[in-house]
């Protein structure tokens, strides 16, 4: 019982304050109707809804409650003088500004210092660190997070729904563009943590195409598509539907440890055999569809070399074997004086071995199983130069026209051209990974799982401003980065007008 004295006595000087009589109103209606005969008939999801409803509602009015309540203890000041170095000594009370807010909508009173000819300044959005929009703190995150799961129409849907705020489409589309607005500048107050492990330190690239609007495309992706011709006007046929993508790059470095095994270990991979792999931790993935692919290959690596910055760790760089993308790792590698082994990924040196014993087997036979699995565990032997003689050498002694044996020429010539990527033998026994499973992931996940809806056609921004929110979800810094966010916010929209003399004062 005791303890109940210091809640009602607080409930009580609350009903003495005028500012939230409305607030008390709603709750006493609420708590009124839970006890009613009529309520007690409803079924318990009826009483939810009502609970979600009401109780915003309540939510709302305390919260215009404690914003009356700041108002009326806003003391007027002399003047305020702004970054210009100009004094505003007229102080005009009682300004009003709408506020929308994940409970509803609400009015923030406040004073507005002005001088003729020159912006006003109010200390008290700057207390309240108030966005330049009419949008609130909670809202802009809500946004920002929903919208990265599914569609801005859905993300409408589910702020109406599950908040008593609103916010349109176009609205969030741009709330969402100034959300990521701090992404660099947060990986680059990271600088200089050092991660203290002798852990291999794994980086490892991809591209995936985006659908873009016209505008946006790459020049030279422009250019093609102006040039096409279709034949229907309502929609595209087939073979139609190239050059409407900008490629997107896709990074990601972690640490794990080193994980020694066998190419044997690696062919005949079951259940019986698997062995549990070490976890990946510290991982970092991102995208831009903005930024060049050098210019993301280039942030990796000084993402490695934040972690490591005296290369002390073994460095694998893991490629699905892309021309463009090997050649800009290797000038990145050299012109930072970097060492690192680079791997071309084992699956898809499998994709090419599975294409080219087509050329001599039936499909699904336990023929074509034995001879890729054969082949494969030569690669991993150390052995692809051999594996790629091998299978010439057997396809001429069969006959087989240049046509047919086409897929046998690329399988021989791929195996040749990035033989010094595949000495899987040594990378095994130091216990490197072999598979890009990472950021095929992390492409899936990014790009495929929200930007790749089907029927979607992006802006560049808003492609860009939805990559950075999800890298910074998948990467578990969300919460991290929000903080930072609202920081950089309360300089931009309001600590940058104040003459430093005044900050502390109108902080």
């Amino acid at each position: 019982m005791p303890a109940r004295v210091p809640m009602i006595e607080a409930y009580n000087n609350l009903l003495k304050l005028e500012s939230f009589i409305s607030a008390t109103q709603q709750f006493e209606a609420l708590v009124v109707y839970l006890a009613s005969q009529g309520a007690c008939l409803e079924q318990h999801g009826n009483i939810e809804q009502y609970l979600q409803t009401a109780g915003n509602e309540l939510l709302r009015r305390l919260l215009q409650g404690h914003l009356d309540h700041r108002a009326t203890h806003e003391r007027p000041r002399q003047s305020v003088t702004g970054a210009d170095g100009i004094r505003r000594t007229y102080c005009r009370q009682s300004v009003p500004r709408r506020l929308a807010t994940v409970f509803g909508e609400v009015t923030v009173t406040r004073h507005a210092y002005q001088k003729r000819g020159h912006h006003s300044l109010y200390p008290m959005d700057q207390e309240l660190n108030l966005s330049a929009d009419k949008y609130s703190d909670g809202l802009r995150q809500r946004v920002a997070i929903e919208s990265s799961k599914s569609s801005f129409d859905e993300t409408v849907r589910s702020i109406a729904f599950n908040t008593g705020g609103a916010v349109p489409k176009r609205q969030s589309m741009q709330l969402v563009t100034k959300a990521a607005i701090d992404f660099e500048a947060f990986y680059q107050t990271r600088a200089d943590q050092k991660e203290s492990t002798s852990n291999l330190l794994v980086i490892t690239t991809d591209a995936k195409g985006i659908v873009m609007h016209k505008e946006d495309l790459r020049e030279t992706t422009k250019q093609a598509a102006a040039k096409q011709q279709h034949k229907l006007k309502s929609r595209l046929s087939p073979g139609e539907k190239a050059n409407r993508k900008r490629m997107a790059r896709v990074a990601s470095v972690y640490t794990t440890p080193c994980f020694e095994r066998t190419p044997e270990q690696i062919i005949r991979s079951n259940k019986a055999h698997n062995v549990k792999r070490p976890s990946i931790t510290n991982k970092r993935i991102w995208a831009s569809v903005e930024r060049s692919s050098e210019q993301v290959i280039q942030e990796a690596m000084e993402e490695a070399i934040r972690r490591d910055p005296d290369q002390q760790r073994d460095w694998v760089v893991l490629v699905d074997g892309e021309t463009s993308q090997l050649a800009s790792i290797e000038a990145e590698l050299k012109a930072q004086s970097l060492g690192a082994t680079v791997i071309v990924d084992f699956i898809h040196v499998l994709e090419y071995l599975w294409k080219a014993a087509r050329c001599f087997y039936s499909l699904d036979t336990d023929e074509i199983e034995q001879w890729v699995k054969g082949r494969g565990l030569k690669i991993l032997q150390g052995k692809c130069v051999d594996v790629a003689a091998g299978m010439r050498r057997r396809a001429t002694v069969e006959g087989l026209s240049q046509d047919r044996r086409k897929a046998v020429d690329t399988c021989a010539n791929y195996l040749q051209k990035y033989r010094d990527y595949l000495k899987y033998d040594r990378y095994l026994e130091k216990g490197y990974p072999i598979a890009t499973g990472v950021i095929e992931g992390a492409c899936r996940h990014l790009i495929n799982d929200r930007l790749g809806i089907t029927g979607a056609r992006w802006r560049l921004s808003s492609a860009e401003a939805m990559l950075k929110i999800r890298s910074i979800r998948s990467s578990g810094d969300f919460e991290a980065y929000w903080e930072f966010h609202k920081k950089n916010e309360r300089v931009r929209n309001h600590t940058s007008l104040y003459a430093k003399s005044q900050l502390l004062e109108a902080a």
